[in-house]
């Protein structure tokens, strides 16, 4: 279990390339310095800060948030810097806290890449104090430790600047409170508003600070009326682009966006927190226009109630009046707010449009050109794409987020094959029919992400309905094995499998994974099961249970294409089985919610381009490929 520190101790680092986690409860400014062996910072350029968010082997987060992500690289640091020092500081103005004492005392937690947690700190004894040093990583020899610090400054970064030995540290300070004030961080609070202007933000932030959810690590006010540019930084974002590629931002626009903005070790991380950082932005202004709306349906009502109440003004002929006057004063509400939400899409569209382009295959559409020159990675992606992500807010925008899944998988698929707007569709056949598809085309998918021979397909389909869908599959040769039909299929496949997991659980569990058999095979596997519960009796479902609950940490995963309907008469027994997997949809379907602000998501299952051989092109370039190692 790592430490928790108190202030002055120590720990020893297990690794160099780490993630320093920030969690403050309020908007904080972070930066950190390098110092030589002496605890000097030999001059400005030895700063990280909103302003100057990337140094060597360092890389601080731009905006103000509640919760930051430092990236370091020990390794990368020069040779002469001997301390990295984080600190954090209050945002000037803006009408938030002046002082650590106001605020929650914050939490630091030093982590690796995967998150695994080296050491945290809590922060307390705070009071007047503005600025803080949080904490430092230091060398001893060729060693790497981490010292709990929390001395803190009432007079700010100023302050603790000077007493690093920085010469013109009320420059410095002044200058990173003032790229957090120009626009960088969407967390820190505008200048007041009208009443009506404030009432309408105040409203849509309430719908965030309540309930079960996480608090938002961006603003979530819709800026109905508001000039300021909305800015779509988040924690996973990085602080600026990469140099060369960023345009000088206009008066009163926000900066061009750049593909890859967002913290991470590879394109492929920082495009990943992009694509996520876009779906978390999307959520909060669809929020902040919905309630926004609600907001002002609410006052219209307390108004007409307020008017309606009086005998008085029903007889006097004042209550049209006054319904006018309340919808006039709603409208305008509403127009605001729309103004906004319309102003964050173009936003987000822009940067859509730059991103998509510059994705990886396993992150790419199937429209994508990447694939044209797909070759089998050497190595594994972070995610995969397993379709898109809309709500009804952004249809008239045509913006569509990637859903990226993190590989190797945490649980299991169900295509639904039951679900879906049936009514577009001849009948319940050509549903079915569309749901082994898109069973086939997510298999694709993974066999393309990972690298020849590091994962294998298994299908199940006992009555042998999925045939033609399952083509691609076959004719490329990509598959474990032939595809198992009957009940003897059934058996024998879940039976190999569950003994495979038994297997490496047993290894694992008592330390001997070097002691596998030879012929096991250690690739990732999938198991595609068609047509769910057909040839299945109860034994061959307390197996498929326990591979959907017990598979996927040794490496055995599920892929079911099943209409719950079918199983109906096995009553709850199958209740755990659904649970257990990530519902998918053959057709557009509003059946996901994200976890910030509960929204309903339609999921757009990934569709092959009509007249399009992509799909054949990869599997062959699969096939070649294990082939090539002998598979």
């Amino acid at each position: 279990m790592a430490p928790e520190l108190v202030r002055g101790q120590n720990h020893p680092l297990a690794r160099t390339r780490l993630e320093i986690r920030v969690s403050a409860g309020r908007p904080v400014v972070a930066g950190a310095t390098l110092a030589d062996d002496r605890g000097t910072v030999r001059g400005p350029e030895r700063v990280a800060h909103p302003g100057a968010p990337a140094l060597p082997g360092l890389e601080v987060p731009r905006q103000a948030a509640a919760d930051h992500r430092l990236a370091v690289d020990l390794d990368a640091m020069p040779q002469d810097v001997h301390r990295v020092t984080v600190l954090l500081a209050l945002p000037v103005g803006g009408g938030g806290p002046t002082r650590f004492g106001a605020v929650a005392a914050p939490f630091l937690a030093v982590t690796g890449l995967d998150g695994t947690e080296e050491a945290s700190y809590t922060i307390t004894d705070l009071d007047t104090e503005s600025a803080v040093t949080a904490l430092e990583l230091y060398r001893r020899g060729d060693a790497w430790k981490v010292r709990a610090i929390g001395q803190g400054y009432a007079d700010g970064l100023a302050a603790l600047f000077a007493d690093q030995g920085l010469s013109d540290a009320p420059a410095l300070a002044g200058a990173i409170h003032d790229a957090v004030a120009q626009g960088l961080a969407r967390t820190v609070a505008p200048p007041p508003r009208p009443a009506d202007e404030a009432q309408v933000r105040a409203a849509a932030t309430t719908v965030h600070a309540s309930g079960a959810l996480p608090p938002p690590a961006v603003s979530t006010a819709p800026g109905g009326g508001s000039d300021d540019p909305i800015d779509y930084t988040h924690p996973g974002r990085q602080a600026s682009p990469p140099p060369g590629t960023a345009r000088p931002a206009e008066p009163a626009r926000p900066a061009a966006p750049v593909a890859g903005d967002a913290t991470g070790w590879s394109m492929d991380e920082r495009l990943y927190n992009q694509v996520w950082g876009m779906f978390e932005d999307l959520a909060r202004t669809a929020a902040a226009y919905r309630s926004a709306v609600d907001f002002a349906d609410s006052r219209m009502e307390q108004e007409l109630d307020q008017v309606l109440s009086d005998p008085r003004s029903r007889i006097s002929g004042q209550a049209d009046a006054a319904r006018e006057a309340a919808g006039a004063k709603r409208s305008a509400l509403v127009d605001r707010a729309r103004e906004a939400l319309d102003r964050d899409l173009a936003q987000l569209v822009a940067e859509s449009e730059v991103v998509e382009p510059a994705l990886p295959a396993a992150y790419a559409g199937w429209d994508n050109p990447c694939w044209h020159a797909y070759r089998s990675p050497m190595e594994l992606p972070m995610a995969v794409r397993l379709g898109d992500l809309r709500l009804p807010e952004s249809e008239s925008a045509g913006l569509d987020i990637p859903m990226l899944v993190r590989l190797p998988l945490e649980r299991g698929l169900w295509i639904d094959a039951g679900a879906g707007d049936v009514d577009a569709l001849p009948d319940a056949d050509e549903l079915r029919a569309r749901a082994a598809h898109t069973a086939v085309v997510l298999a694709a998918r993974l066999l393309a992400a990972y690298p020849a021979g590091e994962f294998s397909v298994h299908v199940v389909d006992p009555g042998g309905t999925a045939a033609g869908a399952l083509a691609p599959l076959v004719d490329a040769g990509v598959l474990a094995g032939p595809v198992a039909r009957g009940a003897a299929g059934v058996t024998d496949t879940l039976t190999r499998l569950t003994e495979r997991v038994d297997l490496v659980q047993m290894a694992v569990r008592n330390g001997v994974a070097d002691s596998l058999p030879d012929d096991l095979d250690v690739a990732e596997q999938l198991l595609i099961v068609h047509d769910f519960p057909h040839g299945f009796d109860d034994r061959a479902i307390t197996r498929l249970r326990y591979l959907a609950d017990e598979g996927p940490p040794v490496g055995v995963h599920l892929m079911l294409v099943a209409d719950r309907e079918d199983a109906a008469g096995f009553g709850p027994l199958l209740d755990p089985l659904w649970r257990a997997l990530l519902r998918l949809t053959p057709m557009p379907d509003d059946h996901l919610a994200d976890p910030w602000v509960g929204h309903a998501w339609t999921y757009d299952p990934p569709m092959i381009p009509p007249g399009s051989a992509v799909l054949h092109q990869v599997l062959a370039e699969v096939s070649r490929a294990r082939r090539e190692r002998g598979l």
